[in-house]
């Protein structure tokens, strides 16, 4: 490891033996304040998982860990838990030229037609095959619907629109517009690549000159113990495409089509495209090493003890990116330095209570959940205790704090028994518990819960709703300062409010902890995809 032995002398920021009910009633805003002044400062550079100023936050972590008296539990009786990384990201703007018996097609333009990533597996990558449109590329058996049914796409290249049609519900949307999923689909379908559409409310939410601006961000995986990397689906993804570049490749009904995919049941025939596609894509590929940091508060109880509530938050953000309006460094204060320091004032109100929880909590910070959760898949299938002792996991990712929210909205929860928890433990703070405002957003497998759905264990990801200034709030963070160099500390960031989503996701850890064993609902659908074998 490039982390030196020792974790950094880094001063504290409390005093747990002194704590109980002596500490002041603003010390959590403090505590919030302090930690969030130090993770999402200039000198991190924004946190970007394998470098030196990850690794810096994450001492800093490990430190206030250890001054909470939590035992080591990364391993080897230490806090960090060692994630091996491969990154990797494309080297140029690669080939895509589309030609058919008619001889080529309009050109597709780098940059305003599509952008191509990397690949994990190869350098290069050179596939020339006939395109097939999938539609959406849904297969939802439950619901009767396949949209590759009349189709052949073996040894062909697959076309798809990004997202999932606007029928299911929400958390089930967000599983089947996942690339992860539709990905996986193609290759069970005999696909050799994969393209991925742009809609109109995918552009909407995420224009794709934002897009533009990241291309050459690191894309990362983890490594097998055989030095491999870890990939859901072998085949490529060869390039996303805009709005803009989907009438280049659909044709003439190519409006038709993006308005039939804005409609409630998302029908959208697919066809055999007129011409192929020869790509040419070249990556960056190298062995990358990060951390997850873990400690574990121990439980009461002789035998619950032995099980273990996960809370988690990532540490590290998108690090620096071309500059806008002069600034380069994305210091992910919300994202998620406020998810950090409020778990770090979780885990010492837990210190702090008259009685200590039942079971015990294992407190996770982890590494690469903006590479795609890598951190938290790597723990959720090599946990430092056994996998099955892991009762759940309630994650804190990115809550905004700049105004004082009334509702929350908890992803996944009303699929177990968590459900009832949190609305108790909401209650007792004069919080309600609200759907999910926006489900074209996909968030449910957008956050590091997910990783642990994957592994049957039931999960929650709790995030401030849109009531009393919420939306307007929140739609202001997603359009200005999301990962954007902006989301800093000169927001308006109310610590107070930070103290309160602290106290909150005490009081559920704490339903959590001290009652029933958490459960998934009889004939859930997360329960019947990733029953634990």
């Amino acid at each position: 490891m490039r982390r030196a032995a020792a974790i950094l002398a880094l001063p504290l920021l409390l005093n747990p033996a002194a704590a109980q009910n002596t500490v002041p009633a603003d010390v959590s805003s403090a505590n919030i304040h302090a930690h969030m002044a130090f993770l999402a400062s200039d000198r991190l550079r924004g946190r970007e998982a394998g470098t030196a100023e990850y690794d810096l936050a994450a001492n800093y972590v490990a430190a206030q860990m250890k001054g909470l008296g939590l035992s080591p539990m990364g391993g080897k009786g230490a806090f960090f838990q060692h994630v091996p990384l491969v990154a990797y990201r494309t080297r140029d703007e690669g080939k895509l030229t589309l030609h058919g018996k008619s001889g080529r097609a309009a050109p597709l333009v780098f940059g305003k037609d599509y952008l191509v990533g990397g690949s994990p597996l190869t350098a290069t990558q050179d596939v020339d095959a006939p395109l097939v449109f999938v539609g959406f590329g849904l297969v939802a058996p439950e619901h009767g619907r396949d949209d590759y049914r009349g189709l052949d796409v073996k040894g062909k290249i697959v076309v798809a629109l990004a997202g999932a049609p606007k029928f299911l519900q929400t958390e089930e949307r967000a599983y089947y517009r996942s690339g992860r999923t539709k990905l996986v689909e193609a290759q069970a379908h005999g696909a050799v690549g994969y393209i991925s559409v742009g809609t109109l409310t995918g552009e909407k939410l995420y224009p794709f000159a934002n897009m533009v601006r990241q291309y050459r961000s690191w894309g990362m995986t983890w490594r097998k113990p055989d030095g491999k990397p870890f990939v859901a689906a072998a085949i490529p993804s060869l390039a996303g495409v805009s709005v803009a570049g989907a009438h280049k490749l659909l044709g003439k009904d190519t409006d038709k089509i993006l308005a039939a995919a804005e409609s409630q049941d998302g029908v959208v025939q697919g066809f055999a495209l007129p011409f192929s596609l020869h790509a040419v894509l070249h990556s960056e590929i190298r062995n990358m090493e990060s951390e997850n940091i873990v400690g574990e508060f121990p439980g009461s109880d002789p035998k619950l003890k032995n099980e273990y509530i996960v809370l988690s938050a990532h540490l590290d953000h998108i690090g620096v990116t071309p500059p806008v309006k002069g600034d380069a460094i994305n210091n992910g204060a919300l994202d998620n330095a406020s998810g950090v320091a409020t778990t770090l004032e979780v885990a010492r109100l837990l210190r702090a209570a008259p009685t200590p929880p039942k079971r015990s909590v294992l407190i996770l910070i982890d590494t690469a959940e903006e590479k795609g959760l890598i951190g938290a898949e790597y723990f959720a299938r090599n946990p430092t205790v056994p996998r099955a002792a892991i009762a759940a996991d309630v994650d804190l990712d990115m809550p905004i704090l700049t105004y004082d929210f009334t509702d929350v909205t908890a992803f996944g929860a009303d699929r177990s028994s968590i459900g009832p928890a949190v609305k108790r433990a909401a209650a007792r703070l004069n919080v309600k518990v609200s759907p999910d405002p926006t489900p074209d957003e996909g968030i449910f497998t957008r956050s590091d819960h997910y990783r642990f759905v994957e592994q049957g264990i039931p999960a929650v990801f709790l995030a401030t709703g849109y009531a009393n200034g919420g939306k307007a709030a929140t739609e202001f963070f997603m359009k200005n300062n999301y990962h954007k160099p902006s989301d800093d500390l000169s927001q308006a960031i109310r610590y107070e409010v930070g103290a309160k989503f602290a106290r909150l996701n005490y009081e559920i850890t704490r339903e959590l902890a001290d009652g029933p064993r958490p459960s998934w609902n009889k004939g859930d659908f997360f329960a019947a995809k990733f029953a634990r074998k």
